[in-house]
């Protein structure tokens, strides 16, 4: 009978067999490397104190290197083991692992260009060079078995953008329900509001969302507390944004950001800065959304720049200052390509079923931030948004 696991191997064997690599060589020091339990599902909790391999050749049988006090840790995974006691014993049979197979995958990312990507310390790199064997990325194929979704994770990601959507029409009518009666109303109360209503929903979400006004809202990350929380008032900007997603296992997130103004007439300044955000992030949206009807892959840097160029010649390219966009999955900043030319050149390419956000924004410090924000979900020929209808200006709360 094949297990998961062993059904697991044979899928990254077939995927180093398409991507012409010799073999993926996983690699852990006391929980240096997540990624490595997460693709080849071990339990994350394990008493480790030894380094481990696990060699995956494209053809051939796997490989368990592992210390002779800590024989059994890799007993779930199919494959041979071979225990070494001395750093010695260790060199060697890396060596004769790796004899015949000069390409090698593993967590590795040149230049760091993607720190999400690389967990292998530069010494054991340069160990594994020595034997004369090309340590290549492993960047895409931990998209392949990391990042993209199942058919169930798909329907979790609509619930969750449902009820984020929904979430946020509540939280404008409590905002104008609050500020109607002369309640007092701070951004902490905003946040606290939301995160019930994602309770209420049956959700859960990793850290307390944003509920930033006026000045606050110029802070890409800012987190109002309990104490020193602004107070909501007329007249005022207000960003929210928030993130959750189903509590079940294997469920992923949605992840979306919008904008209010505490009164009848936004002002020009602020439908400016929001028009020219919407503008970049529809241009990201579109490219994505040709690029997949043509059958191409994108890399994560080129939907970035279809944006950027857009808020760049509106004169804030320097106003705008992290990147696009996010993968998504079961962490709200998941392990897929990254919407990113500015922080990172990341060059891993989009693949089908896997989601990412669109999150640009111009921020003025001492004066506010705009940012909108939407998620991404690529299919094999189609880029579909959920979460409906998008944030097409700021809304007017009163």
């Amino acid at each position: 009978m094949i297990t998961a696991l062993h059904q697991r191997v044979n899928e990254i064997q077939q995927a180093l067999c398409e991507t012409g690599i010799d073999g993926w060589l996983f690699y852990d020091f006391r929980g240096s490397d997540p990624l490595a339990y997460r693709i080849l599902q071990l339990d994350p909790t394990l008493h480790v104190t030894r380094r481990w391999y696990y060699w995956i050749p494209a053809q051939g049988t796997p490989v368990k290197l592992l210390h002779r006090i800590e024989p059994h840790i890799l007993d779930p995974l199919p494959g041979q083991a071979d225990c070494y006691v001395s750093w010695e014993q260790q060199r060697q049979i890396l060596a004769r692992l790796l004899t015949g197979s000069p390409r090698v995958a593993m967590q590795y990312s040149p230049l760091n260009a993607v720190p999400y990507v690389s967990r292998v310390d530069a010494g054991t790199i340069e160990l594994i060079r020595s034997y004369g064997a090309e340590v290549v990325s492993s960047a895409d194929l931990i998209q392949i078995f990391e990042a993209r979704w199942t058919d169930r994770q798909l329907e979790s990601h609509q619930f969750a953008a449902a009820a984020l959507r929904r979430i946020v029409d509540e939280t404008f009518s409590h905002v104008h329900k609050a500020i109607s009666h002369a309640r007092s109303l701070t951004e902490y109360d905003v946040q606290q509001f939301i995160l019930a209503r994602i309770g209420d929903a049956g959700m859960t979400t990793s850290s307390a969302p944003i509920a930033a006004i006026n000045a606050h809202s110029a802070d890409p990350h800012y987190g109002p507390t309990k104490a020193g929380s602004a107070d909501v008032t007329r007249d005022s900007l207000l960003l929210i944004d928030l993130w959750a997603k189903q509590a079940e296992a294997s469920a992923v997130y949605a992840d979306i950001t919008w904008t209010g103004y505490v009164g009848q007439t936004v002002p020009v300044k602020h439908r400016a800065i929001f028009d020219l955000v919407r503008q970049g992030r529809d241009a990201a949206l579109n490219f994505a959304k040709a690029e997949t009807a043509a059958g191409r892959r994108p890399f994560g840097w080129e939907v970035d720049q279809a944006c950027r160029q857009i808020i760049q010649q509106g004169g804030y390219g320097d106003q705008f200052v992290h990147r696009t966009g996010h993968s998504i999955g079961e962490e709200v900043h998941g392990n897929g390509a990254n919407i990113d030319s500015l922080e990172t050149q990341d060059t891993r390419r989009l693949m089908p079923r896997t989601c990412f956000s669109i999150e640009p924004g111009i921020y003025l410090p001492g004066e506010f931030g705009i940012r909108s924000e939407l998620d991404v979900y690529l299919a094999d020929r189609e880029a579909l948004v959920f979460g409906l209808p998008l944030q097409s200006e700021i809304v007017s709360i009163f």
